[in-house]
């Protein structure tokens, strides 16, 4: 018999280096980054494009991803709390009664990293980061890097999804059967959809079929970039239905969660992206 339920209670620290201990989450963000940054050196090569800007990318797209994630899920999913706690928007702190911080400074307070970052803010946050890249250093346009960044960027938000299944976080709907993960660490005791691999596991197509249009050479700008939008957000939109609630505005707009309403627009401007893409190759050349 196939065993449908399984029983999930890791352990938050991978393992120690030097004292300091490394957790799952923040490993997938190191890997993602790490080949992020190799998939964009093999582009950069193919189309000879000089390195020298590579690692200033790496550098706007870390800062612009993680400030765009965590600001997102500041303003999107739970301002109610941090309009109240202003300090904790850019600290890995948290407020706990009796903790103390360095050396008492701050009082009432307990690190315990950055756990609230959304991927609706990541990609605004990037779309602005490199607006500010191509800006400054301006040897292509900016929809010729993003439609590049488009295959990193989904494989990392695999990535990223696996690290949130090992925290037991962002997790999915009771499954009202045998099927699914108990996720122990929270305290359950019934399966739930694992709403998380469901989304790595679609990340992880798209990035396949992004790959592989642009090896075959023959879409114009924005059209990665477009399928990007479509693909990665009608994930996002089609396992929110099985995805417990984050919070955030849907009780004011109850027809969608936070996340699908989110996602609507950018899956209807990767739309436009690919229609306008498409009309270009159409047009005749001048």
């Amino acid at each position: 018999m196939i065993l449908l339920k399984v029983n999930w209670a890791p352990s938050e620290t991978l393992f120690e280096f030097f004292g300091i201990g490394v957790r799952f989450y923040s490993l997938m963000f190191v890997i993602a980054f790490s080949y992020g940054y190799y998939l964009m050196k093999k582009m950069f090569e193919k189309e000879q494009v000089k390195l020298e800007y590579l690692e200033p990318m790496l550098v706007y797209m870390v800062f612009s991803t993680l400030l765009g994630a965590r600001l997102g899920h500041v303003f999107f999913y739970d301002w109610s709390y941090y309009q109240n706690h202003l300090l904790e928007i850019l600290l890995p702190i948290r407020e706990v009664a009796g903790s103390s911080m360095l050396f008492g400074a701050l009082d009432g307070y307990k690190f315990i990293g950055y756990r609230g970052l959304a991927s609706h803010g990541a990609v605004l946050g990037i779309l602005a980061g490199i607006a500010l890249y191509q800006r400054k250093y301006n040897f292509q346009s900016w929809v010729w890097i993003l439609d590049r960044l488009t295959i990193p960027a989904t494989i990392g938000g695999a990535f990223v999804r696996l690290g949130n299944f090992y925290n037991s976080e962002i997790v999915g709907k009771f499954t009202q059967s045998s099927f699914g993960v108990v996720f122990q660490n929270n305290g359950e005791r019934l399966p739930r959809h694992p709403a998380q691999l469901y989304e790595a596991f679609g990340y992880l197509l798209l990035f396949f079929l992004l790959r592989w249009l642009y090896r075959q050479n023959k879409t114009r700008k924005g059209f990665l970039l477009g399928v990007y939008f479509i693909g990665i957000f009608t994930i996002r939109f089609l396992v929110e239905y099985v995805k417990e609630s984050q919070g955030g505005f849907e009780k004011v707009l109850p027809l969608f969660s936070t996340g699908q309403w989110l996602s609507i627009p950018l899956i209807l401007l990767g739309i436009g992206l690919i229609l306008l893409s498409i009309r270009k190759i159409k047009t005749p050349t001048q």
